[in-house]
């Protein structure tokens, strides 16, 4: 990946590096915000910078921090992982945002973001997002974008209470794309506008 970051109309992305922990930890560290995470929830700093530096080795992830235009705070972090270019596909995940930001534009923006760099920059075919189960609210936002639910992983993963999880996929395809860029560029519209 290029450092190059990629730029909307409320948000960036920029690389993901140890330097944004701080930044992140806050929101990350929010019982609330990290409730449908699979890893654990970072209790201190020195844990989110650990987190980072693991996300970061990953060599099938491109992660990125998403920085609000309009004061350049970093207000969340999204990545592309399981990145498999030979195959053309990757999944969308470990997205978090600090919770004053939930409902604005900039989810749906990042979205718009790791798309567009996933199919025209990367040509992907395919991009997957998985959710747990009993998040209801995810699963209404993948539906309403257009998505398609392709099924559920039954005792996928194990939740941090320690009960099992069953995860939902949704995925979109290369040429399901600009329809769905259609939709993100709307709501990206009508939130920014509210």
């Amino acid at each position: 990946m290029s450092n190059d970051s990629l730029l909307g109309r409320a948000v960036r992305l920029v690389p993901l590096s140890v330097d944004h922990a701080e930044a992140l930890f806050p929101s990350a560290s929010d019982p609330e915000v990290w409730q449908w995470m699979p890893r654990p929830r970072p209790g201190s700093l020195e844990e989110m910078q650990a987190m980072i530096s693991q996300m970061l080795t990953g060599r099938a992830r491109r992660c990125f921090a998403v920085q609000r235009l309009t004061d350049e705070a970093v207000i969340g972090s999204t990545s592309l992982y399981e990145l498999d270019l030979a195959e053309g596909r990757a999944e969308i995940g470990a997205t978090w945002f600090d919770r004053s930001c939930w409902g604005g534009p900039y989810n749906a923006e990042s979205k718009l973001l790791l798309f567009g760099y996933a199919f025209d920059d990367l040509g992907l075919a395919r991009i997957a997002l998985r959710t747990d189960n009993l998040n209801v609210r995810s699963q209404q936002a993948l539906t309403r974008l257009g998505l398609a639910y392709e099924g559920t992983l039954r005792s996928h993963m194990v939740r941090q209470d320690g009960t099992r999880r069953d995860s939902l996929y949704y995925s979109v395809l290369a040429d399901e794309w600009p329809s769905l860029r259609d939709k993100l560029l709307t709501r990206v519209t009508a939130k920014a506008t509210v």
